[in-house]
């Protein structure tokens, strides 16, 4: 962030989501995120529903890739870039949205089981 977005950086008003893969969860990540301030909220095990890459960025990039074939890793990259590209910031403001109703939907059910937007 730091150096990519410094003006996000010195506003400090950014988030970092943080799921459950082994990578996150490391004790020296978790130790080190807590000396910055950071808080932790459990996540659930099993929660696609709380991914914006699972419910909104991997459909959309399904959608593109839909009866496609690719001959190289190179292709691969060079049309993922495309579709990541495409995406307006308005469609990734609204899906940060979303995330943010479901992971409160989350929250105030306990972390259980709950159906419907």
């Amino acid at each position: 962030m730091q150096r990519t977005r410094p003006e996000l950086w010195r506003s400090g008003e950014w988030l970092i989501y943080h799921d459950i893969a082994p990578v996150h969860t490391a004790l020296r990540i978790r130790q080190f995120l807590t000396s910055q301030g950071m808080t932790f909220v459990p996540h659930p095990p099993y929660s696609p529903d709380l991914a914006p890459a699972d419910f909104f960025l991997f459909p959309q990039m399904k959608r593109d890739f839909k009866g496609r074939r690719f001959d190289t890793v190179e292709d691969v990259i060079a049309a993922s870039t495309r579709t990541l590209n495409s995406i307006q910031v308005e469609e990734f403001q609204r899906c940060f949205g979303q995330w943010k109703q479901r992971l409160d939907k989350c929250i105030s059910s306990n972390g259980e089981y709950f159906e419907g937007d």
